[in-house]
Parts: C-alpha cells; sequence; structure tokens
C-alpha cells in the first residue's frame, strides 16, 4: 500500500517526499530531511569483521565488504527499492547509490579501489525492465566517490528463477555458474568494488567473485542493503 500511495504521490505531485509525501525543499530530492533520518544506517563501513563481512568468511577471498543500511520487510527502504527495481524510479536508485557514496567515503579503504562493477542482471529480464537497478546504485556511488563503473565485464549467462523465497542451499545452486568474464583484461589485476541492491546469503555475490578471481583481482563487496536473519 505504501508503495502505490507513494508512486501516485509522485507522479503527480514530483516535487514532494516518497516517504511522508510531504513538500520537498529545494535542497532536498526523493526524501525528506526528517525520513532521510529514518533510514536504518548500519555503520558497517567503520567494523572490520561486520554481518557483511562474515557472510564471505571461509566462502570466497574479499578484501572488504559493506552494506549501507538493514532491510526490513514493509519499512521505508524496502518501498524505495520496491519503487525502483519494479516502478521504473530509476531517480531513487541514483538518489540512494549518492547516499551510499557518500557513505563509502567514510571507508578507510576506498582508496585502494580501482573501479566499480554492478552484479549484472539477465539480458532478458534487463530487457524488460530497461535497465540493470545496480547499475544506477553503481552510477550513483560513482558519482560521488570518482571511480569508473565497468559493466561489460561480467555477465550473467543463464535465466535464473526469483531469489526471493530460497534458502541458502538453493540460491548458491541456483546461480552456481550463472556468470562469466568478457573483456576480462579490462579489470585484470585491479581493485573492483562488486554493487548490489540487497545481500541476504551472499550466493549471487559469491559466484560473481567466483567469476571474478579468474581475473586475480582484488574483490571489495557494497550492498545498499543487508537483510539480517
Amino acid at each position: 500500500m505504501r508503495t502505490l500511495l507513494s508512486s501516485l504521490l509522485h507522479l503527480f505531485y514530483p516535487h514532494t517526499c516518497d516517504g511522508c509525501g510531504n513538500d520537498l525543499t529545494r535542497s532536498e530530492e526523493v526524501l525528506c530531511l526528517h525520513c532521510k533520518q529514518q533510514l536504518p544506517y548500519t555503520r558497517f563501513q567503520y567494523h572490520a569483521g561486520n554481518p557483511v563481512e562474515k557472510i564471505f568468511w571461509g566462502r570466497v577471498d574479499v578484501r572488504h565488504a559493506m552494506a549501507a543500511y538493514y532491510y526490513k520487510k514493509t519499512s521505508l527502504l524496502q518501498s524505495l527499492i520496491h519503487q525502483f527495481k519494479y516502478h521504473n524510479r530509476k531517480d531513487i536508485a541514483l538518489y540512494l547509490g549518492r547516499q551510499t557514496g557518500n557513505i563509502l567515503l567514510q571507508c578507510e579503504w576506498l582508496h585502494e579501489i580501482s573501479c566499480i562493477i554492478p552484479v549484472p542482471l539477465n539480458s532478458s529480464r534487463e530487457r524488460r525492465r530497461g535497465y540493470n537497478q545496480a547499475t544506477l546504485l553503481a552510477n550513483g556511488i560513482s558519482s560521488v566517490i570518482k571511480k569508473p563503473v565497468i559493466s561489460h565485464v561480467l555477465t550473467r549467462e543463464n535465466y535464473l528463477s526469483s531469489q526471493t523465497k530460497k534458502n541458502r542451499e538453493l540460491r548458491w545452486e541456483n546461480v552456481e555458474a550463472a556468470f562469466s568474464l568478457k573483456h576480462a583484461a579490462d579489470i585484470r589485476d585491479k581493485h573492483v568494488l562488486l554493487v548490489d541492491d540487497v545481500i541476504t546469503t551472499g550466493a549471487t555475490t559469491e559466484a560473481c567473485c567466483q567469476a571474478l578471481r579468474q581475473e586475480k583481482t582484488e574483490i571489495s563487496i557494497c550492498s545498499l542493503a543487508y537483510a539480517s536473519h
């Protein structure tokens, strides 16, 4: 219901907050200051061994990992993610990407990053949607941290069923051989920042890392949100 109301408000009143519906000031976009402050920041950028890093311990070699926000059902953040994934609200993805970029500026390790790679969508799904939400997030991040986005290297090979209701084992079986590299020399010996919207079990991200590791890349991970169990 919140998503529907927010979409209708934005359609007829494009300068209103997507959280509460109040008018935005000239210095605000997407969310008013009050709603922006209500987003559940993780502060993982300050902590080595944070919950996102721990997901990948013993599974894949990752230098650093973090998520900007906690993901919770029926929350404002879930509504925003739903809108940019399914209701063509590219502006929300770019906005949240910029907010994530501002959080990344607080990471001591940011200077190590050479480029940003978004987790790819299957090509047929991207054609239907018209865009890859992870690429939009990556573009928003890039505009803040001034690192280039390289979206042509990591590709998704096959159509995958939705990960939403799968456990960790089924998620891994669903994505294990889903990703491959093209023009791999473009990232050889680089330190890449892999970007996605929501990390739950980390299966999709891990599969991407396995493909990227073929080129001796260093990998760090940044997700917009972390869905804790």
